[in-house]
């Protein structure tokens, strides 16, 4: 690969591609994740318990699966199970209006088609993470990353919005089947990719898939930087689902907002993770890392106090509902940006795809948990009391990464030699 200056990524044809599918690919899952839910309630009149249930489903994969994933992709080319992935969450995502035509559509089939393709999208983010460092150089990664998530934050603010609008016109079975195109067209742009990936080592012949995913978590748990990146997340995902599982049950119904309404509110409040990842380079250079994953993480878990304080669906409760979703966008963006880069820095490229699994495993094992926490407590205690105790209960994850080495990180350390193990892991 031929040596880039900073910020001439824009001049890697083959990045370009990864990036153009995988922003594609984004706007597409941030659809299908406001699409299914609301075709819950609108359509299947949904419970809080029952919403709680289907967002389970769909995360349940990163806490069953990941570990074995990891195992899986390490052994393989990276780039094929992307694409793959792709076109399976593509048929799934089209088989929902197919469903709802033949009237077979039921809470029961939302909950199995939200769980296969979890096991999909599981596959494709690790798969994508461990791809990354072989496609550009290691110190590139803050760059390749921001523009990840730049992406990302794009499909936060467009998504929602698209989403909302289009469940309110065509009906969200529909909707599903038009988004079930990105994902081909992500899949296309990865078949584009002609930079060869190198083969990944084979692994010992008397390693035990067991052997391997301990190799993984070992290093995981084992580097104080890495474990604390992922139990400060995991903390996070828990909150986070547990308030987004019940708020768009409480905007629909509580608030009276229309599908449109809730699209809106989310896909502008999330603008803040555009400017989150279009700022992190800044952040890190004016403030060192440690301190930019800090400040990152003060935004995004003091802003969700806001959203029990909107009452109603005035202009003054939407005004607080887009501050929350926007600073949370600007402070957990900045965030991961930083995060997901140290990780890939210091984890020996033989084990990123089981480092990758097993922090999925610790920081997205929690999010079906969170679902089930959310739907149970909003059905129990009330829609409102819920978001407020949530919001609440965000602030603990910050505490992983004050009490951690990651606080007094300038930049990040030097990368460790290809058979580094958790012993020598920094």
């Amino acid at each position: 690969m031929s040596p880039l200056a900073r910020g001439e990524l824009w001049q890697d044809r083959e990045f370009l591609k990864l990036w153009s599918g995988e922003s594609v690919s984004q706007m597409g899952a941030q659809i299908t994740q406001l699409a299914l839910p609301l075709a819950a309630v609108y359509q299947l009149d949904a419970t809080a318990t029952q919403l709680g249930l289907l967002n389970s489903a769909s995360f349940a994969p990163f806490l069953g699966a990941t570990l074995f994933i990891g195992v899986w992709v390490d052994g393989r080319r990276r780039r094929p199970l992307m694409i793959g992935s792709n076109l399976g969450r593509a048929l799934l995502v089209g088989s929902i209006p197919l469903a709802a035509f033949l009237g077979l559509l039921r809470m029961e089939y939302l909950y199995i088609t939200a769980f296969v393709i979890g096991v999909l999208t599981v596959t494709f983010d690790v798969s994508y993470q461990s791809y990354l460092p072989s496609l550009i150089r290691r110190d590139q990664l803050v760059e390749g990353n921001s523009k990840l998530q730049a992406s990302a934050s794009v499909a936060h603010i467009g998504g929602p919005g698209v989403a909302g609008l289009l469940v309110g016109w065509i009906t969200a079975p529909l909707t599903l089947l038009v988004n079930s195109f990105s994902y081909l067209f992500s899949a296309a742009c990865l078949l584009a990719i002609r930079r060869p990936e190198p083969p990944p080592a084979p692994p010992p012949r008397s390693a035990s898939t067991a052997s391997r995913i301990a190799e993984g978590l070992r290093i995981v748990l084992g580097n104080a930087s890495i474990r604390a990146i992922a139990f400060q997340a995991g903390t996070y995902n828990l909150c986070w689902m547990s308030l987004q599982t019940v708020f768009v049950i409480y905007a629909a119904r509580q608030l009276g907002m229309s599908p449109g309404a809730i699209g809106i509110v989310l896909g502008v409040g999330a603008v803040g993770s555009l400017v989150g990842a279009v700022g992190a380079p800044w952040f890190k250079r004016r403030l060192g890392l440690g301190r930019a994953i800090i400040t990152g993480l003060v935004l995004c878990c003091s802003a969700p106090i806001l959203v029990p304080l909107a009452p109603d669906s005035s202009l003054p409760s939407l005004a607080l509902l887009v501050a929350a979703f926007a600073l949370c966008g600007v402070g957990s963006t900045m965030a991961t940006v930083h995060a997901v880069s140290l990780r890939q820095a210091i984890t020996p490229d033989h084990l990123l795809g089981r480092v990758n699994a097993g922090c999925r495993f610790i920081a997205w094992g929690p999010l079906p948990l969170g679902a089930l926490i959310g739907g149970f407590l909003g059905d129990a205690i009330g829609l409102r009391p819920t978001l407020l105790v949530t919001s609440l209960a965000f602030s603990t994850a910050l505490l992983w990464i004050v009490f951690s080495p990651v606080r007094a990180l300038k930049d990040f350390p030097a990368p460790p030699p290809q058979d580094a193990t958790a012993s020598a892991a920094t």
